[in-house]
């Protein structure tokens, strides 16, 4: 059997594609400019090196399809996908007649792609048949229905006990009895003491009886109290206040050899603002975030950042930390108090206490993410880059960063491909697009609601591509909060269907 495998994470090779005139009489060129990566690679080292994670991905997937494979393993695969090689994807699977395993935690992917879910938990699994919304749906009923039944059987539990109470004090009651020296006319009764020491154990045997039934009672309708799913918490330091400003780009240009990125852009940042970075693979984005960092140096520009500010970077790669440490040991931390208290947020954040006793190299890539989190929760940040903050973060992770990320008082610069994030977190736009960097005065959600397309391309063609795709993005974000059968999810899935035909038509 041909499998079809495609590793979460994009640390791939140029040496997984050395057969090139193999792969290119198979397709891949012609799947890769479907997926939208149309530029020219000539499969050396130094060329693949420049490509994004999103370009990566998209040359794995065309890899991938072009090996036409029976059946496909996918394990995460619309981390760093951008949204023409997630429609592209979304309809491919549609088509393809194998077998599909997915790993995935994007919700909306999930409901657009699969009939069955596979629950594992505690280390058993459980089937749900349906997509994820329909999963999500059975599974609170089932908790509703369980709660309901353990509340009932605890009630009838205490019943129990206190009959068996009441059992326990009459025996307790009939032993004193017959230790009893009575009053003397009484103790003048010949079989006086005879009489309750029979009467006692007549009862104990009749205690001994009922109790024994109690037990068996409880026993046999006994239900267990259902698991709650763990909530993650997260919380950053308290901000000191900054001045206005943070930063600002003046001028800045950015080119590898003959390709350039993006050229004469100017943009600025004030503190407090959420500012999503938005641009299709491989237009720059974690070029400018490396710029920004001090780790790439402009072509021409400058960057000037205030020296007040303390910025906290999450990188897309968690390769990047030492293997052979544990997650304690990687914080650096030495004193008891720092410690306990990197301990309760590593808990918190869904990293027991054995998992903090084990080298990085043995956790998850979401396990590893969620290390590097922690070093960010435990320093005073003013300025959080986020690279793909949600990339390998189960669903109860996504949507309490969210929440976090809401309360955070600095401010933050985030990349992601995960659109109702954008729009819950972003109240500032950060655009690469047609070679320029631009800053817009909204959020995603704005943007994806606005009137016409905010980038005026130079063609009639690009800018029509650009307006289905902003509604596009808004129907994707309205659908992402709805469950399936709810009223007005039918229509907004047909609207959906008919823009991407629209879309398809204009490509």
């Amino acid at each position: 059997m041909n499998i079809g495998y495609l590793k979460q994470s994009t640390e791939y090779s140029i040496h997984d594609f050395d057969d090139t005139n193999s792969l290119a009489e198979n397709g891949l060129f012609q799947l890769s400019s479907q997926l939208g990566l149309n530029k020219d690679i000539d499969w050396a080292d130094s060329d693949w090196s420049k490509l994004s994670g999103g370009e990566k991905l998209k040359i794995s997937l065309a890899n991938i399809w072009a090996s036409k494979p029976e059946l496909l393993i996918l394990d995460e695969p619309t981390n760093h996908l951008d949204l023409q090689g997630f429609e592209w994807l979304i309809d491919e699977l549609k088509t393809f007649k194998g077998a599909v395993i997915i790993i995935s935690h994007d919700r909306y992917f999930l409901d657009r792609t699969v009939a069955e879910i596979i629950e594992i938990e505690d280390g058993s699994t459980k089937l749900y048949k349906g997509n994820y919304s329909s999963y999500r749906q059975e599974k609170e009923s089932l908790y509703e229905i369980q709660l309901h039944q353990y509340e009932i059987q605890q009630k009838h539990k205490q019943q129990i006990e206190q009959q068996m109470a009441n059992l326990k004090n009459w025996s307790e009651k009939a032993h004193r009895d017959s230790t009893k020296q009575g009053s003397a006319s009484e103790r003048r009764q010949i079989g006086f003491k005879e009489y309750h020491r029979v009467k006692a154990k007549k009862m104990d045997n009749q205690i001994k009886s009922k109790m024994k039934r109690l037990n068996q009672e409880l026993e046999k309708n006994e239900v267990t109290a259902p698991k709650e799913e763990a909530k993650v918490r997260f919380e950053f330091q308290d901000r000191r206040k900054k001045g206005k400003r943070i930063l600002e780009a003046r001028e800045l240009s950015k080119s590898f050899g003959s390709r350039c990125l993006f050229k004469e852009s100017h943009f600025y940042m004030n503190h407090g603002e959420r500012m999503a970075l938005l641009g299709p693979n491989g237009s720059g984005k974690t070029t400018l975030i490396k710029i920004l960092l001090g780790e790439e140096t402009a072509t021409s520009g400058d960057v000037w950042i205030s020296e007040s500010i303390r910025i906290g970077y999450l990188s897309q790669d968690v390769s990047d930390l030492p293997p052979v440490k544990t997650a304690l040991e990687y914080t650096g931390l030495t004193d008891r108090e720092s410690i306990g208290r990197a301990r309760t947020i590593f808990a918190n954040i869904g990293l027991p206490e054995e998992k903090l006793k084990i080298p990085i190299i043995h956790l998850s890539l979401g396990e590893r993410t969620r290390v590097k989190l922690v070093m960010m929760l435990l320093t005073e940040i003013d300025l959080l880059i986020l690279d793909e903050p949600t990339n390998h973060l189960d669903l109860a992770s996504r949507e309490s960063l969210e929440k976090t990320l809401l309360n955070f008082q600095g401010s933050i610069m985030v990349v992601s491909h995960d659109v109702y994030f954008q729009e819950k977190i972003s109240n500032k736009l950060l655009l690469i697009e047609n070679g320029k960097i631009s800053r817009k005065e909204y959020g995603m959600k704005e943007f994806n609601n606005h009137d016409s397309s905010p980038i005026a391309g130079s063609k009639e063609k690009e800018e029509q591509l650009m307006v289905l795709q902003n509604e596009i993005n808004a129907i994707i974000g309205r659908l992402s909060f709805m469950a399936k059968g709810e009223p007005g999810y039918e229509q907004l899935d047909k609207d959906l269907a008919e823009l991407l035909r629209r879309k398809r038509n204009l490509s």
